[in-house]
This record gives C-alpha cells, sequence and structure tokens, in this order.
C-alpha cells in the first residue's frame, strides 16, 4: 500500500520498506528488542534512577546505558542482567504481550 503525499508523489508505507528490507524473523526480533528496552527504561523512570546512577550501581558507563536504551548497540544479555539487577529486577518467560503479538509474526507465518 502506498501513501499520496500533498504534493502528488506516491510514497509506500514504512511498511512496505520494512517487508521489503527485512524477514519476518527479523521484524520479530526487532519488536521484541524494542519491547526489552522500553521495559527496561520504563523501570528505570519508575524507580527514579538516572542513567548516571545506574552508572554507580552497575558499573557500566553512562554511554553504554544510552547506547542501550537507543538502540544504538546489540546490548549482550549479561549488560541487560547487570541492569536490571541493579533495579532490583529480573526477565522472566512470559507470553508476548497482545501489542508485541500484533506486530510480531505467528510461528505459522514464520515457517511460510
Amino acid at each position: 500500500m502506498s501513501v499520496k503525499m500533498k504534493d502528488g508523489i506516491v510514497c509506500p508505507t514504512w511498511d512496505d520498506v520494512e517487508n521489503e528490507l527485512f524477514t519476518p524473523e527479523e521484524i520479530a526480533e526487532s519488536n521484541l528488542r524494542v519491547a526489552l528496552i522500553g521495559e527496561i527504561i520504563k523501570a528505570r523512570k519508575e524507580e527514579g534512577i538516572t542513567q548516571q546512577e545506574l552508572e554507580k550501581r552497575t558499573g557500566l558507563t553512562q554511554a553504554v546505558i544510552s547506547r542501550m536504551e537507543t538502540g544504538n548497540t546489540h546490548t549482550q544479555l549479561d549488560t541487560v542482567l547487570k541492569v536490571l539487577a541493579a533495579m532490583g529486577k529480573t526477565l522472566a518467560i512470559v507470553p508476548i504481550n497482545d501489542e508485541v503479538r500484533r506486530e510480531a509474526p505467528t510461528a505459522k507465518e514464520m515457517r511460510t
């Protein structure tokens, strides 16, 4: 599906471009990564912790925390766990929530 702009130019939607550039698996992985980082940021803000305070608690630099939160790096699991532990949190294996599920393909879609 394309979008017609004010000047008459027809442009593809982001979904069109995304589906052309990335596999369903890559899109699903990206959606999960965004959801995880979003929850980490939410937890940090709910606790009233700044990135600088998290730096002191984790031993990671504020720059590393910032890159993780902005998605400018592929953060390793041990780094995520260190950040979560510093906030008194942990990871849990739970069903994917509906918002992420809507964006991510089903297992059946990924097989086809």
